[in-house]
């Protein structure tokens, strides 16, 4: 349990462990339907969404981890599978960080350097986020944009997985199944 701001949440690092490896079974089973499914690999929208998806998630780790990150752009990707092997050990990444990171690290501030970008959509100058914020925004932020990915999938006629965390501890807390 950590507090911020004088308020109990509920921030652990098993609870968020459990979101990211939630998050990695998804993103595999997203990319299992993409990678059978005929004609999504040259929908440019699909794998622009995919992109920002895994982009996001790489951003996040490089500012908490004090990395630099690396100028990478959609078109860097020949194939989806291209983009799809390049995603891949970002889970073993984050995992490794989460198992690594002190739980008293959860209430430290974190500025976050492209906040600024959003005071347009925002209005007022954003507020002070911690480290736990920002570990519970990656998972939010690629559910929000798997069932993007899902509506693209129904519009080029494919059925889109369930990857509803329900669904993933109905199952038994699955592990990812990867396609190679």
């Amino acid at each position: 349990m950590v507090t911020l701001f004088g308020k109990r949440i509920v921030f652990s690092i098993p609870s968020l462990r459990e979101l990211y490896t939630h998050m990695e079974w998804a993103d595999a089973r997203v990319w299992q339907v993409v990678a059978e499914a005929p004609g999504t690999a040259r929908d440019a929208e699909l794998r622009e969404r995919l992109f920002h998806i895994h982009r996001a998630q790489q951003a996040y780790l490089d500012l908490w981890t004090g990395r630099t990150p690396p100028r990478v752009t959609a078109d860097r990707f020949q194939t989806l599978s291209d983009l799809r092997s390049w995603a891949r050990p970002y889970y073993r990444d984050v995992m490794g960080f989460l198992d690594a990171l002190d739980a008293s690290r959860l209430r430290e501030p974190l500025a976050i350097p492209w906040a600024r970008l959003f005071r347009s959509q925002l209005g007022p100058r954003p507020d002070t986020t911690t480290l736990a914020d920002v570990l519970l925004q990656i998972p939010l932020h690629g559910l929000h944009h798997r069932g993007q990915v899902g509506t693209r999938l129904k519009q080029l006629g494919v059925e889109p997985p369930l990857v509803d965390y329900i669904a993933w501890a109905w199952l038994g807390r699955p592990a990812p199944a990867w396609v190679d």
